[in-house]
């Protein structure tokens, strides 16, 4: 009898310890908890993607709980710790930072990050093959840095200065720019690296890229997408075209993109979501997973302040 006692408060012990596996999910009953970096156009239609495929799927029977970080690392680390200590059964993490805070907080709650660039920048992975091995997937937001200095030539093939004003806390947006500079330079322009920290320091170095460039790119940059705003008030009475690395950023501030959609990447990742949870998947093997198709698109009041014109299979980014 003592024996079987023993071996009953191993099992117990063992399943608590379990951080993958949670009460909810025993009675059929799911709890998700979404991380979100900062409030922006293209994260808030990524996080609405997911929030409709899981709950297009599993209807009531899952519980969400959505949370903004207000563009703070320090406060993503904050609210995955209270998904780790409530026990959710999964984590979303929407942009790197609270991905790489997810990480940091569990390695035993499937965690699914979306808008994300490049997962082996973003979580340090070496040799990576596109499966992370470890408790972490998702989606990537990553267009065609190639194509994307293609349409640059295009549009601005008289131009001799691209400036690339990115944030310099942020992984992904360096790989980007690390990736890009040598496709604009292979087109015989001067590249000019200009960086910020945050939001307070964006329009002076805008302005500084303004006075040395002939026109801009912007990657899918978190910070720069919360600030497109500040950046369009300074480039755009400077004369000074941008080409964005996506959809809402190019709204903002710019004049072309090459664009995914991030309401669809979003809604992918909930796909994801759905298949661990109702159907066991192993967030370990699943691999990343990549936007299927890319548009041209045109700000349309931008292109006519400049007086650009832009060819025909270029979509008017709709206001």
């Amino acid at each position: 009898m003592k024996k079987t006692i023993a071996i009953l408060c191993t099992l117990v012990m063992l399943f608590a310890a379990c951080g993958s596996v949670s009460a909810f999910a025993a009675d059929g009953q799911y709890s998700v908890g979404i991380c979100q970096l900062v409030q922006h156009p293209a994260l808030d239609a990524a996080t609405q993607g997911f929030i409709d495929a899981l709950t297009e799927k599993l209807g009531d029977s899952v519980t969400i709980s959505n949370q903004n970080a207000a563009g703070d690392s320090a406060t993503c680390a904050t609210i995955v710790g209270t998904f780790v200590s409530d026990e959710v059964d999964l984590i979303m993490a929407n942009a790197t930072p609270a991905l790489q805070a997810a990480q940091a907080a569990t390695n035993q709650i499937p965690v699914l990050g979306t808008s994300i660039t490049e997962y082996g920048v973003a979580l340090d992975l070496d040799d990576f093959n596109g499966v992370t091995g470890i408790n972490v997937s998702g989606t990537s937001d990553l267009a065609p840095l190639d194509g994307q200095a293609d349409m640059l030539a295009e549009i601005f093939p008289d131009a001799k200065t691209v400036g690339i004003l990115y944030c310099s806390a942020e992984a992904n947006s360096k790989y980007q720019v690390e990736t890009i500079t040598p496709f604009l330079e292979e087109k015989g322009y001067k590249v000019n690296p200009y960086t910020f920290t945050d939001s307070n320091d964006v329009s002076a170095v805008t302005q500084n890229a303004c006075d040395d460039c002939d026109v801009l790119y912007i990657p899918t940059d978190n910070t720069a997408a919360s600030c497109a705003e500040a950046i369009n008030n300074v480039a755009l009475p400077a004369g000074i075209p941008i080409v964005c690395g996506e959809e809402n950023l190019c709204a903002g501030c710019g004049c072309v993109t090459l664009s995914i959609s991030y309401y669809d990447i979003g809604y992918a990742t909930g796909l994801m979501a759905y298949e661990i949870l109702a159907n066991g998947a192993d967030v370990s093997a699943m691999p990343i997973e990549y936007a299927p198709q890319f548009v041209k698109e045109y700000n349309a009041a931008n292109c006519e302040a400049l007086g650009i014109t832009v060819p025909e299979d270029y979509v008017a980014i709709e206001a």
